[in-house]
């Protein structure tokens, strides 16, 4: 029987129709060409604290309570992830998430976005990995994540992932989103998306394997041409999911415009199916 896996990718703070010029981020374009992407509205403010609570549980911000990065009265707790969702409905199923940004996977700091589920990760079923870009820089903890992404792929092919990579957004803050130093970190982070694509490719080509892959690639908010973020503009609430599918018989969902709370209803579908 065939084994349905998702895995959801955030790049943090990319600008996704810059992202998509020639030469710009071509594993994503390459991923869009072969499959489907849907444009996103992000709700203001245009923040990383809500706006992964919303694309994560598919709560809106008035729902998981998140109006900064603060997380402040939040209401995480009643908005499952959807890494606990996919594990609660099927108490088989193994989860993964990695991230460099503490507040989505720390069980220590102001949230978690995604819950640690620390019964289920002493048992074997749910890993995290958690490094922090914020003191030690987003280039260089991106690596790791990638590479600790890339090692779960090949060793245990969780049933359900999210990866996030922050270089982006730190490059925005930096130098601006309409600087090179910006479009230097969009093509790295690509190639890290590259890699994790192509540890999948090397997973569905085993042939002790049958396992249909469902990948997602998302962003919370774009970035002002100068840096910044948290407004209105049109630059900063543009987002997407693009979707490819890795292995299987079935066609890459196209699922037309989404609202960001759409994004884990469509990764959950292709488990249940």
């Amino acid at each position: 029987m065939t084994a349905r896996k998702v895995m959801l990718i955030g790049i943090d703070g990319l600008r996704i129709d810059d992202a998509l010029r020639p030469g710009a981020a071509p594993n994503l374009a390459a991923l869009v060409a072969a499959g489907s992407m849907s444009r996103l509205t992000m709700e203001v403010p245009t923040i990383s604290g809500p706006g992964w609570s919303s694309l994560l549980t598919g709560a809106t911000h008035a729902e998981h309570g998140v109006s900064d990065n603060t997380f402040s009265g939040h209401t995480l707790r009643a908005n499952a992830d959807f890494l606990s969702r996919a594990f609660f409905a099927d108490q088989r199923r193994t989860t993964f998430a990695a991230a460099d940004w503490p507040p989505l996977v720390d069980p220590a700091g102001p949230g978690p976005v995604i819950a640690f589920r620390d019964d289920q990760r002493r048992s074997g079923m749910h890993a995290v990995v958690l490094r922090d870009g914020e003191l030690r820089g987003y280039d260089a903890m991106d690596g790791e994540i990638t590479a600790a992404a890339e090692l779960a792929i090949r060793e245990a092919g969780p049933d359900a992932s999210f990866v996030y990579l922050g270089a982006v957004d730190e490059a925005g803050h930096l130098h601006g989103g309409a600087s090179p130093e910006y479009a230097a970190t969009v093509l790295q982070t690509d190639a890290r998306l590259g890699r994790l694509l192509d540890a999948i490719r090397r997973r569905i080509a085993r042939e002790d394997l049958d396992e249909d892959w469902l990948v997602g690639v998302t962003t919370d908010h774009g970035h002002l041409d100068a840096g910044g973020h948290g407004g209105g503009d049109e630059v900063l609430r543009r987002s997407f999911l693009a979707l490819g599918r890795f292995g299987g018989a079935g066609a890459v969902p196209v699922p037309g415009d989404l609202e960001p709370c759409d994004v884990p209803g469509v990764l959950l579908a292709h488990l249940a199916a």
